[in-house]
């Protein structure tokens, strides 16, 4: 009999990257991870098979550590996810919204979820995860503590929902892209598919605007573009861009031509299946 194949991710159990990877990989099991570092090492030591991890968010921006480990990991893109991120307030079986005097999150969920701290006074302690929020209270086993975390983690930590979709924003959304040793390309022909790379521009005047030629006169439509420093030299800038379309396809594959005239370097991350979200 052969062992289940087994998905990492960055957090405690509960977490919203937990619960995408339930939600589209329900028969794999699970690898919590303490750092995304820890996550990456896991997929390239093959104690797991694939890795979940988020990559941008409507609200909050891109996570800024992926950017630096991707790249250099020798991983491929594989997959996309976009999940809507709910936070639900809650606490110890048996508690009220009325005896809750402390309230426990991440700080990036508390930001998101003020007006209810504000509403009932809450005092807002800073976690390390969302889920590890959840199970801090549950061991708390106190009725004046509460946590701000995803509806999983009241399940797996046995606890009761205070207060549901208590985040200031209906929109928040977390696009979620899956990793693999393997690099397996989605087919052309088959539906919209994405793009990803990496490259470096040559330095010479006016070199990103010539790189970015190609794509406008080949009717090549770019969905991110965005550069950080290499090495900690402001000098060296990479970029990591996305395109809709398959290198296949004629157009895509004559601009990623013309791009490589200009930089010293492009690399392919992925080519996979868009995500219904997207439309």
């Amino acid at each position: 009999m052969t062992s289940p194949r087994r998905i990492a991710y960055q957090g405690e159990p509960g977490a919203n990257s937990h619960q995408v990877c339930r939600q589209h990989y329900p028969d794999w099991d699970t690898l919590p991870c303490a750092s995304f570092e820890d996550v990456f090492a896991a997929v390239e030591a093959e104690e797991a098979d694939l890795a979940m991890i988020p990559i941008d968010n409507s609200i909050a921006g891109r996570v800024a550590d992926i950017h630096h480990f991707l790249p250099g990991s020798g991983l491929h893109i594989v997959a996309e996810h976009f999940l809507r991120i709910r936070f639900h307030l809650m606490g110890v079986p048996g508690a009220t919204l009325d005896q809750v005097r402390t309230v426990h999150s991440h700080v990036h969920a508390l930001g998101q979820c003020r007006k209810i701290i504000r509403e009932h006074g809450l005092v807002p302690l800073i976690s390390g995860d969302t889920a590890g929020a959840a199970r801090e209270v549950a061991e708390a086993a106190d009725p004046t503590q509460a946590a701000i975390s995803p509806p999983l983690a009241a399940e797996i930590y046995g606890l009761e929902i205070l207060a549901k979709d208590v985040e200031d924003e209906d929109h928040n959304t977390t696009r979620f892209v899956v990793l693999s040793r393997d690099l397996v390309q989605a087919p052309a022909g088959d539906g919209p598919v994405v793009t990803s790379f990496i490259f470096n521009v040559r330095n010479l005047p006016a070199a990103l605007y010539k790189a970015l030629g190609g794509f406008a006169t080949n009717g090549v439509n770019m969905t991110k573009l965005e550069s950080y420093m290499v090495g900690g030299h402001f000098a060296a800038t990479q970029f990591l861009a996305e395109v809709d379309g398959h290198p296949d396809d004629p157009g895509l594959s004559r601009a990623l031509e013309e791009l490589a005239f200009f930089t010293t370097d492009i690399k392919i991350l992925g080519v996979y299946a868009a995500d219904p979200f997207r439309s």
